[in-house]
């Protein structure tokens, strides 16, 4: 019997608390994950970056975050999320203490940004971890509640600034250290793999070659690198265009992404919601709709506030709902046993899909000294994951 059922013993469990701990231990280390990007015009000035640089320096931890998701999602499969979770929040604290003691080098910070993208995998271990404890008729609410915790990223856009202004650089990388090791610790000693989920023995490498045959991986790949790739683009790379293409403070910009960002996360569960009721499909084509929409305005550089912030707020909210229903349509399509690899994968694509936005539109600026071509290019691509998802999933409720 299922876990969600209230039925567990208290070793295990239930699937309610579990499910906050990994999303608690998600958005903390989304939050590490994304330490250097609001920073970025206080790095910019200190280290007289020009945009490209600054952009590179944004986009780095992104790579590691998005293809350590592979092997971390088959290691999932092996050996569970409690102890991958453990593992995970206690790796970070190294990249994150090297980086905060490194912010008047541009190399070490360029060394250290890779490789804290560490803390950015850990979405590849809650997917399996969460989907094991519920029915699958309930795993788009699970997985939308979990992805929930890239509000992460509001919470590091929102706070990390004011934390440096009112601690220093170093302090606050230190709290963010402790405040990984208390997770650890915390997900060690009461998070409980469902009673239901069996570690996956077979070798690695066949594993993911199977994953990569699987036609549901590469097409969810595809949708998953728009939505979470747009997501993570804008998280990491909108206080650098707010504070370049329409001149705030780096407070005011980071509060203003801390907002895109929240109206994201809580519109993936919504969007997980809404899948478990009208189909993954569907929701998914009214992300990619709407987020073609909104790129269009944004494309027309549109006064601040309004309608250039209401308009981001609504590329948020449909980015928001296509994370939280690729992978209820991932949960639809791939058996369970193979869910941790898949996940994975579309996990990595997803995080190459928001590595490579904030390279593009540093040099777009550097260029021409304006941001259209990146969102005329956004709202093409939108448009064509539309257009192709309405062909490639007739058959899929």
């Amino acid at each position: 019997m299922r876990a969600e059922a209230g039925k567990t013993t208290a070793r295990s469990g239930t699937a309610g608390a579990n499910l906050a701990l990994a999303t608690a231990a998600f958005a903390l280390t989304f939050w590490a994950w994304n330490l250097i990007g609001p920073l970025s015009r206080t790095y910019s000035e200190d280290l007289g970056l020009s945009p490209t640089r600054t952009s590179i320096l944004v986009a780095f931890p992104v790579l590691v975050g998005s293809l350590g998701r592979i092997p971390v999602g088959t290691l999932t499969d092996r050996y569970g999320g409690r102890l991958m979770f453990t593992i995970l929040c206690f790796l970070s604290i190294v990249p994150t203490f090297l980086v905060g003691i490194s912010s008047h080098s541009y190399g070490m910070l360029l060394v250290w940004g890779f490789f804290l993208g560490i803390a950015g995998t850990s979405f590849a271990v809650g997917i399996p971890f969460v989907n094991a404890w519920y029915r699958p008729n309930r795993r788009g609410f699970a997985t939308g509640v979990f992805g929930a915790g890239m509000g992460g990223t509001a919470l590091s856009a929102f706070l990390t600034p004011r934390l440096v202004e009112a601690l220093g650089v170093f302090t606050t990388h230190l709290l963010m250290c402790v405040a990984l090791a208390a997770m650890g610790a915390v997900v060690w000693v009461f998070a409980r793999d469902a009673p239901e989920w069996r570690p996956q023995t077979a070798p690695a490498l066949p594993r993911m070659r199977e994953a990569v045959k699987l036609k549901a991986t590469w097409q969810a790949s595809g949708l998953y690198a728009l939505v979470f790739g747009g997501f993570v683009a804008f998280s990491t790379y909108l206080p650098t265009l707010l504070t370049t293409a329409y001149d705030y403070a780096q407070t005011d910009a980071g509060m203003r992404t801390a907002g895109f960002a929240v109206a994201a996360v809580i519109a993936r569960p919504v969007g997980g919601i809404l899948s478990d009721r009208i189909g993954p499909v569907r929701v998914c084509l009214i992300s990619f709709f709407g987020t073609c929409a909104f790129a269009v305005v944004l494309a027309l550089h549109p006064p601040a506030e309004f309608p250039a912030g209401f308009a981001f707020v609504l590329v948020a909210v449909a980015l928001g709902l296509g994370t939280g229903s690729v992978f209820a349509l991932v949960a639809e399509l791939v058996e369970p046993t193979r869910v941790g690899t898949v996940t994975g994968l579309v996990g990595a694509a997803g995080g190459l899909g928001g590595y490579f936005p904030p390279l593009l539109m540093g040099v777009v600026y550097q260029s021409t000294g304006a941001y259209t071509l990146g969102f005329v290019l956004l709202a093409v691509v939108a448009l064509v994951v539309a257009l192709y998802t309405t062909r490639a999933f007739r058959e899929v409720s």
